[in-house]
């Protein structure tokens, strides 16, 4: 089926890390490389010769990157490229709009991200544009793929990939950013708001009890859902609710029939996709043969979220958060 989606670009970038998941089943000019690795963890700092002070970064410093890389830098970055939606969010909020160069196709938040060069996708930059930035480091997220990140590192390119799989993971990766960019007081403030964000969830849903959890089902593009292990999941989770779709891992197509077999009593879904008959996510489901009987249709708990906020981690994956426990739970945040 042919999808029109308002914010395609939103969409796209987790439509291609599903896929991405599935498929799967450099020196820049302030950092040297110090070796390659195979762990998917996610970014962390890995060593510094000296203590932090007053949020100042003391270089040389040495981090980590999710695939396992060790970069050394000398000084903070004055030339950033992130080809990641979610890690050029981090980085604006971090207050690095006049070192950010380039961004992927796929960035549009916030607004200053429109007027920077584009880099290609995010999945698969344009190596071209890459080279020619000539950035000191560029950033990828879930969505990059390893041959990509291979190929780049191996023309030179200085490849910094996240692969966050929980609200704590973006966090830690944007504590990385501060101190890589020596903007380690920013990333400290929009890290605790972000924890707040979380202990205003928890706080009011902590009273749920066990069986009076709400069975939750997500769709944010026709057919597709996430499993557990992803952070789409925690999110319902930490929301005080519990995904159908736990059962499986990471990103998949539904089995409508077993949607159906396990009735949840909320469904939630991207409000940005239109397929060609102008027809909304929402109409799509509930379309479907047999979903009318579904306690989330008959009940009108079919809620539609900001596919920005749920599929990007970055920092404002704790409002997305919010906006996932008002969708379950309504009453509990008015």
């Amino acid at each position: 089926m042919k999808l029109m989606i308002k914010n395609w670009k939103a969409l796209a970038s987790l439509l291609s890390a599903a896929m991405l998941a599935l498929a799967l089943a450099g020196c820049g000019n302030a950092a040297t490389k110090e070796g390659a690795g195979s762990s998917q963890q996610p970014a962390q700092e890995q060593s510094q010769e000296h203590t932090q002070t007053d949020f100042k970064t003391q270089y040389p410093l040495t981090v980590t990157d999710a695939t396992g890389e060790s970069f050394t830098f000398d000084k903070a970055p004055t030339k950033i490229v992130s080809v990641s939606p979610a890690e050029t969010e981090s980085l604006f909020a971090l207050g690095l709009d006049k070192e950010i160069i380039g961004v992927s196709d796929y960035d549009d938040y916030p607004e200053a991200a429109k007027t920077k060069a584009k880099m290609g996708g995010i999945n698969k930059p344009n190596e071209e544009s890459v080279i020619a930035a000539d950035a000191d480091i560029v950033f990828g997220g879930i969505s990059l793929s390893e041959d990509a990140v291979k190929k780049l590192r191996d023309m030179g390119i200085t490849i910094f990939k996240t692969d966050p799989k929980s609200i704590d993971d973006v966090m830690n990766n944007i504590e990385t950013f501060g101190k890589i960019t020596d903007h380690q007081e920013q990333a400290q403030k929009l890290i605790a708001q972000m924890k707040q964000d979380v202990t205003d969830v928890t706080e009011a849903v902590k009273a749920v009890k066990p069986e009076d959890k709400k069975k939750v089902y997500i769709e944010f593009s026709p057919g597709w859902t996430v499993g557990k292990g992803e952070f789409m999941d925690e999110l319902i989770t930490v929301a005080g609710g519990t995904n159908i779709a736990a059962d499986k891992e990471g990103w998949y197509q539904i089995n409508e029939e077993n949607v159906i077999a396990a009735n949840p009593d909320v469904i939630l879904y991207a409000n940005d996709v239109i397929d060609e008959n102008s027809k909304t996510l929402d109409q799509i489901i509930k379309a479907r043969s047999g979903w009318d009987q579904i306690t989330a249709v008959k009940n009108n708990a079919v809620m539609g979220l900001d596919a920005n906020l749920l599929s990007r981690p970055g920092p404002r994956v704790t409002q997305g958060l919010k906006e996932v426990a008002k969708a379950i739970y309504p009453d509990l945040f008015k």
